[in-house]
């Protein structure tokens, strides 16, 4: 999944990316496994705590699919 490697391109864990959104580790590794899907304000917020836009997350999810 792409915000997985998004993530992991950025040199962070699941840990730090949770703590950066003051949220638990679950909520990332379920995210990231499918398990939950994330509205649109909460990928903004995810994006903003990876450092990527969401306007370039979007053309690269759109480059993939």
């Amino acid at each position: 999944m792409l915000l997985r490697q998004v993530r992991q391109e950025k040199g962070l864990r699941q840990v730090d990316l949770a703590d950066r959104l003051g949220q638990p580790q679950s909520f990332v590794s379920k995210y990231e496994s499918g398990e939950r899907r994330l509205d649109l304000l909460e990928l903004r917020l995810v994006c903003e705590a990876l450092g990527i836009a969401l306007a370039d997350f979007v053309r690269r999810f759109e480059d993939q699919i």
